[in-house]
């Protein structure tokens, strides 16, 4: 297991390096009109002061090895240039994230209380009413655009409790629940369904019809025996969907005004705020790797046959 952990480990900080990499040359082939909001206003020897105290005059080489020697030996990702002037990135991130954290947090709670729930009981009725109705709502969610349910959950949800369609500042808990219910139906779609699928494949071994024809409890079966090994390898996956989650949604967050991470990245972007880039590409694809390792890890906890020490154990 320590062997697989630093194999993973010393693979996630090569890609981490990679793509910083990609992402530091890439925002700095961007136009320099993008850095100056009045540059018709500017003479060129103004234009060259403002990019020689940002850095951006020097060899890209010479500007890559500063950021990563800034990253690795301070732990700084440098400081806002537009979006919160001279306000270090860090400090920025850390205002948002508790937020997204928040409802992130939420949204995978309802998502497991009722998508595990679901695709159980699709797979114990299947071809049956039930097993009909969740069908139903899966396929809805998979081919309705989201952006259409996410409409008509604030238009009728709201008037419907009576509550404002805008997100204010630390809400009661009421406020959360239009958000909260938006950002789990899709996590809610895809548990019941794979759910189903490795219940229902699980329901066909060898093992469960010798325990059927030994005459042991169907609700026994269902739950201890095929429940539980059709959880492993969907298990894996809730780590990432947790991470994911709560790193925000473009959508949902914007939709209802909330102060998280969703639409961030967007924004910097069109304000060409490098510095916040870097920052927020690497927070996001560390949430990747993160739960990539936590997925392996849980399948190894749940399943103590899964080991990664033999060929083929890691992924």
């Amino acid at each position: 297991m320590v062997k697989y952990l630093a194999k993973r480990f010393f693979r996630s900080f090569i890609t981490l390096f990679i793509i910083l990499s990609i992402v530091f040359v890439l925002v700095r082939q961007m136009p320099i009109e993008g850095y100056f909001p009045n540059i018709e206003k500017m003479s060129q020897a103004d234009i060259e002061r403002d990019l020689e105290m940002m850095g951006l005059n020097k060899p890209i080489l010479v500007q890559l090895f500063d950021f990563f020697k800034e990253l690795i030996v301070n732990g700084s990702l440098g400081v806002s240039r537009v979006y919160r002037t001279n306000v270090p990135v860090t400090t920025i991130l850390a205002d948002k994230i508790p937020v997204s954290v928040q409802l992130g947090s939420m949204s995978l709670c309802l998502s497991l209380l009722i998508g595990l729930p679901m695709g159980t009981l699709m797979a114990k009725y299947k071809g049956k009413f039930f097993d009909h109705l969740g069908t139903g709502f899966i396929v809805m969610i998979n081919a309705v655009p989201a952006a259409v349910y996410y409409l008509f959950i604030q238009l009728f949800g709201s008037e419907l409790l009576g509550i404002s369609m805008l997100f204010p500042w630390n809400p009661p808990v009421v406020k959360w629940i239009l958000p909260v219910i938006s950002m789990s139906l899709g996590n809610i779609a895809y548990y019941a369904m794979w759910l189903r699928r490795y219940m229902v494949d699980e329901s066909k071994k060898d093992y469960v019809m010798l325990a059927r024809i030994k005459g042991a409890n169907e609700n026994q079966i269902m739950f201890r025996h095929i429940f539980r090994n059709s959880f492993v390898p969907l298990a894996q996956y809730i780590p990432t969907s947790f991470l994911n989650t709560v790193i925000g949604s473009i959508y949902i967050e914007s939709l209802y005004s909330i102060p998280g991470m969703g639409g961030l990245l967007v924004d910097v972007i069109k304000k060409q705020d490098n510095n916040m880039i870097q920052g927020i590409v690497l927070l996001f694809a560390c949430v990747g790797v993160i739960g990539l390792i936590l997925g392996d890890l849980m399948m190894v906890a749940l399943d103590p046959r899964i080991s990664f020490s033999k060929k083929g154990g890691d992924r």
